[in-house]
């Protein structure tokens, strides 16, 4: 893939385990709602939408406000104390910076919650742009956050890859006309990704230096 000038990267499932953290802040929310907690499985199939879609399913539409606001208090603190890098994630990124890639992040969590644990796990000096759905109209599976990052290097869809862990990643992916590269580290199955029909399926982050 000597065409390739740019690596896309979403966050949560792909680079880094948020999973403890997430599911910390999401029943605290329901205990302040008093709504009965929910199972880790289910929390965790839940997360890639964003914090807002993630809750929604779960409360009534008129304390999605309220249920919001608990949450990301909450989950200030939970972050740094319940996420962690995936297994080579440091790796991957180091080896990928080194080779002169351009590296950026495409995510469905809020800005400002995904500079938070960035800086915590000290991630944000590989990546030369960030961008999340709380700035654009549309979220990942919609391909606009990976048009506007390609189009912020001006590079073509055949210039770059997508690295994710969910279905929508690979949906986002085919739509920019991207290549995905899905790990099964995330929230999908396996046999949920292979339906979406990505580029590549990788069990660990440290196997995209095989593709490339």
């Amino acid at each position: 893939m000597e065409n390739i000038k740019l690596i896309i990267f979403d966050l949560d499932g792909t680079l880094i385990d948020a999973y403890p953290a997430i599911i910390r802040s999401f029943n605290y929310t329901m205990q302040k709602l008093k709504i009965s907690k929910k199972s880790d499985l289910v929390i965790r199939r839940a997360v890639g939408w964003g914090d807002e879609n993630l809750l929604k399913p779960f409360i009534n539409p008129g304390d999605l406000k309220k249920a919001l606001a608990v949450y990301r208090r909450h989950h200030k603190k939970s972050l740094l104390e319940g996420s962690r890098l995936l297994p080579g994630a440091r790796e991957i990124l180091g080896v990928l910076k080194k080779k002169g890639y351009k590296l950026a992040i495409a995510s469905n969590r809020p800005t400002r919650f995904s500079w938070i644990v960035m800086r915590h796990l000290k991630l944000d000096k590989y990546f030369s742009y960030i961008l999340c759905k709380d700035r654009l109209k549309y979220g990942k599976p919609h391909p606009e956050i990976l048009n506007r990052i390609r189009k912020n290097f001006s590079l073509k869809p055949n210039q770059a890859i997508y690295v994710g862990d969910m279905v929508i990643d690979a949906q986002a992916g085919r739509r920019a006309g991207i290549k995905a590269v899905i790990v099964t580290t995330g929230s999908s199955t396996i046999s949920e990704i292979k339906k979406a029909r990505p580029y590549r399926v990788i069990s660990r982050i440290i196997e995209l230096i095989d593709i490339l």
